[in-house]
């Protein structure tokens, strides 16, 4: 596995990606239906691997959205900042880091007009796969995982 600590975290995500999405179809709202849909990634570095921003295209869902991320040298903890085509904002951060191979992200956000705390996670990195969660709480302790992206490097 290639190194995954510190401002090397992102290492791996530099490049073409395929995506094989999963996002639950009524967030908050006690649903189990999952719609799933295709996506392609490319990343690239910037600050020497201190930063890094991707764009994601979703073809079948007519969108796309890319993400910046941050290395604190200071903190020593990346921000990942979100942003999609449908409002064309800038989401607050998720910050976190990467403990053995494993990158945990918690920030707060808003969803369809409730605070919500927000979890991403990074894990089952590999030079050719890793996969990205998100979960959302409305009490900081009951999580709602409602997207998850199984990324794969193209054949």
């Amino acid at each position: 596995m290639p190194e995954s600590e510190g401002i090397h975290g992102f290492d791996f995500l530099h490049g073409q990606w395929n995506v094989a999405n999963r996002a639950l179809v009524e967030r908050l709202a006690g649903c189990t239906d999952w719609a799933e849909f295709p996506g392609t990634a490319l990343c690239r570095p910037f600050f020497g691997g201190a930063g890094n921003w991707d764009e994601f295209v979703f073809p079948t869902r007519g969108s796309s959205g890319m993400t910046l991320r941050l290395f604190d040298r200071e903190q020593e903890q990346w921000s990942i900042y979100w942003a999609d085509s449908g409002t064309g904002r800038l989401g607050p951060p998720v910050m976190g880091a990467f403990n053995d191979g494993r990158g945990d992200f918690y920030g707060d956000d808003v969803e369809a007009g409730q605070p919500v705390r927000v979890h991403f996670i990074w894990s089952q990195i590999t030079p050719n796969s890793a996969r990205w969660e998100q979960s959302f709480s409305l009490d900081g302790e009951d999580w709602e995982t409602n997207w998850i992206m199984e990324l794969t490097r193209p054949q």
